[in-house]
């Protein structure tokens, strides 16, 4: 399987949405035409697209989940614990609406989670003692 490239979110508004991850989360903004934007990030690209836009042109569905229904989570894997405490600090004083303050986790983890303007769900986590939690070595 090749690795992932893309990640889309399907979004309401996409001017909406390119403000918030370029004015507040500060993503470089790498292609922009109509209903769709897409950032460029180290490893894997964030698109955003218009749900209505996506709808009209490929067919497929437009309906929309209900306020706080998350069917994905994107994630920001951070090196040390610190820096969550860090980011969050940063990312609140941009605005970006938390759903608690960082804490740690029963799977080894400190982790954080925030919602854009269309309510994807993001994390941003660190390993505790820098070992993933349940992996598997083939």
């Amino acid at each position: 399987m090749p690795a992932i490239t893309d990640f889309c979110f399907l979004v309401e508004d996409v001017e909406r949405s390119v403000a918030f991850y370029r004015d507040k989360l500060g993503f470089k903004l790498r292609t922009r035409a109509e209903g769709f934007a897409d950032f460029t990030t180290e490893h894997v690209a964030l698109a955003l697209w218009e749900i209505d836009h996506i709808a009209a042109t490929t067919g497929i569905s437009n309906k929309r989940s209900g306020p706080g229904v998350h069917k994905a989570v994107a994630a920001i894997e951070v090196v040390r614990p610190e820096q969550i405490d860090e980011l969050y600090e940063q990312l609140l004083a941009q605005g970006v609406s938390f759903v608690s303050p960082p804490r740690d986790y029963p799977w080894r983890a400190r982790c954080v989670y925030f919602t854009d303007p269309d309510e994807n769900l993001w994390e941003i986590y660190s390993w505790l003692d820098g070992k993933r939690f349940g992996e598997v070595s083939e």
